[in-house]
């Protein structure tokens, strides 16, 4: 159609200025030869398209000009809460379920005053990092905001990591402190030798000093002692460091996800603004707070724009609506695993008693998509895409029924630079033509989604990880044009004709399970060291029902010598439970390519059918806490849903 609109500029350029013929003759020329041309087509997508467009635009417009007054006035997070507190001061910020605990936006500007003046008493300056490693709760948010206030980068370690994964992520933070919730003290315990003498130790939450390690303080009566005044702001401006969350990606250990606070106000703005929200909601945050949905797109809605928020300690399937009732939440977070286990929960009268008017989240299934809006009566379904460091976010801003995480005009495409680019299914290399360029998706095919890098741009930079050989994988060139940049998120989508964009797949060696990526790489390391080196293949199978994939090990065991009993007993200490696999395969010797990689295609084919695999396979049965043999009665058992994961 781009080919189209140019002849109709050309023509209009000839009718008009050469020929100089009247307006009321060149325009009916003009879509004469545009609708003989095969125009129906784009006029069919611009009439059912151009109200959502105009609100996308209108919506990052908006974005833009907030990013660059941000920016004019080296403005930061904590200074936009400052405005916050200045607007809402004695509005209830958090509210925490577990005690039930309110903290007003002065409270919670008070408290990480307090945070950030202890701080600056021990010393810890601007570009310093303090580890954060807790479960969530009302304090988590004022930690680091007090550790922003003065500088001091937060890393937000994942709390199910374990062992090596949590010495790592501490290590490659350069961390000066942890600050860990009483609640993990055994973990911090069991790997505070390998940390180092210099990493300072904080507990919060119920004190025993006979239980943490040496040297730990506790912290709620330092910060209680602590100036409540503001501390003096340092020479911070809007692209530099904020805090660091941890991702899987595809590379084995966490890597460390750079968020600088344009990034942080981008992606809380853009939800808050493609969706309509407003400060009076109310927002219901159970999803974990080291990820970048409970603490950006969650907590940034009370930072940014003086929302309440309603952190919960975990999800909970049992009171998600007692607790919607009780705090009068109109809008709820969700991961797609979220609505299958609310609806598979027994009918309660609570469920339709609440006044939640929308479900913000990603991963919902176009299978259960309408049966949750309507058992459960949640008008709008606000269905986003978006990874921690991707340039690339999309939203279901016209509330599509159906799967759609997003969308990109089909009548200026170029306004926002993102893109579907071919890729080898078999690989996922881009697929370029004969100028070296990649070549973009038709609707209907599907693609990688990749978005132009321009760094001058909040709206486009790509900040990468601490790791600059992580940085440099997630970025391809030559992608839109000749020599440019492009962020690629390592995710297959489809687009439809109107432009609404459809998850499909996760490339490379990451897929998602119980809300969180599950780097195969990194989890046949673990289990690999687990049965005194064997050879371990990880990937992930399809279970009809299920969100995501679960995890299956394929194990070269060819003498039988696995010990079933002791390898789940290692393996819930070394891995958290997403990451666990559900299925296991023991076989003779797996595959591997001429430069010893594993050939994992057979395998994720076969999946765990024991009609079409002769080796032994076992399902991990969480009610018994031991893998049991599949056969084919529990295989059907699992297919039907009988069974649960």
């Amino acid at each position: 159609w781009m080919m189209r609109l140019a002849c109709c500029t050309a023509l209009l350029f000839v009718l008009r200025l050469l020929v100089g013929l009247p307006w009321y003759q060149v325009l009916p020329a003009i879509l004469i030869f545009y609708l003989g041309s095969g125009g129906w087509n784009f006029l069919d997508i611009f009439a059912k398209t151009v109200g959502r467009d105009l609100h996308a635009a209108s919506v990052l417009l908006r974005v833009k000009l907030n990013v660059r007054r941000h920016l004019r006035e080296k403005n930061t997070i904590p200074k936009i809460f400052a405005e916050t507190v200045h607007r809402h001061g004695d509005k209830t910020a958090l509210i925490f379920e577990g005690t039930g605990e309110r903290w007003t936006f002065r409270q919670l500007d008070e408290y990480s005053n307090r945070v950030a003046n202890l701080l600056l008493e021990r010393g810890f300056k601007e570009g310093d990092v303090v580890a954060l490693f807790m479960e969530n709760r009302s304090q988590y948010v004022g930690i680091w905001l007090g550790m922003a206030k003065i500088g001091v980068e937060a890393a937000l370690i994942n709390f199910n990591l374990r062992l090596d994964a949590l010495v790592h992520c501490v290590t490659i933070s350069n961390a000066k402190a942890v600050i860990f919730g009483s609640e993990l003290t055994d973990a911090v315990s069991e790997v505070h030798s390998s940390m180092g003498k210099a990493v300072q130790m904080f507990c919060s939450g119920d004190w025993d000093p006979k239980r943490v390690p040496q040297g730990t303080e506790c912290l709620e009566p330092l910060v209680a002692g602590a100036p409540s005044h503001l501390p003096p702001r340092p020479d911070r401006s809007f692209i530099d460091r904020l805090f660091y969350i941890y991702t899987s990606g595809t590379t084995g250990m966490p890597k460390a996800a750079i968020v600088v606070h344009s990034r942080y106000y981008r992606m809380a703005a853009l939800v808050y603004y493609g969706f309509r929200m407003t400060s009076d909601d109310v927002l219901y945050d159970c999803l974990p707070l080291y990820h970048s949905a409970g603490n950006i797109v969650g907590v940034g809605q009370c930072l940014i724009h003086g929302m309440t928020v309603v952190i919960r300690k975990k999800f909970s399937a049992s009171r998600f609506w007692d607790d919607c009732v009780k705090y009068n939440c109109t809008i709820v977070q969700y991961i797609g695993e979220i609505c299958r286990y609310l609806l598979n929960q027994p009918v309660r009268d609570t469920e339709r008693q609440h006044r939640v008017r929308m479900a913000l989240g990603n991963g919902l299934r176009q299978s259960i998509w309408e049966e949750f809006m309507n058992r459960f009566n949640i008008p709008q379904i606000a269905e986003f895409y978006g990874a921690t460091e991707c340039n690339c976010s999309l939203g279901n801003f016209d509330n599509k029924v159906g799967t759609s995480c997003g969308f990109n005009s089909q009548i200026l495409p170029f306004i926002y630079p993102i893109r579907l680019v071919r890729v080898d299914e078999e690989t996922m290399e881009l697929i370029r033509g004969p100028d070296g360029v990649c070549i973009p998706c038709k609707p209907g095919e599907p693609g990688q989604l990749v978005g132009r890098i321009i760094q001058n741009d909040p709206l486009r930079r790509f900040d990468g990880y601490v790791s600059q050989t992580a940085t440099n994988k997630k970025i391809a060139h030559s992608v839109f044009k000749k020599g440019d940049s492009a962020y690629l998120s390592g995710d297959v989508l489809i687009m439809d004709k109107y432009g609404h964009m459809y998850f499909k797949d996760r490339t490379g060696d990451t897929f998602r399970w119980k809300g969180e990526n599950v780097s195969t790489t990194e989890v046949e390391g673990t289990l690999s060291r687990l049965l005194d080196m064997k050879d371990v293949v990880v990937y992930g199978v399809e279970v009809p029902g299920a969100e995501g994939k679960a995890g299956m090990a394929a194990i070269a065991d060819p003498s039988h010598s696995t010990n079933l009993e002791k390898f789940v007993k290692d393996m819930e200490k070394a891995l958290p439970p997403y990451a666990r696999p559900v299925f296991l395969r023991f076989l003779p010797e797996v595959n591997k390519t001429g430069t010893f990689k594993f050939q994992k295609t057979e395998l994720r084919r076969d999946s765990f059918d024991p009609s079409a695999v002769s080796d032994r396979l076992y399902f991990l049965d969480s009610s018994k806490g031991r893998y049991v043999q599949l056969d084919e009665e529990l295989y059907r058992s699992i297919l039907s849903g009988k069974c649960k994961l």
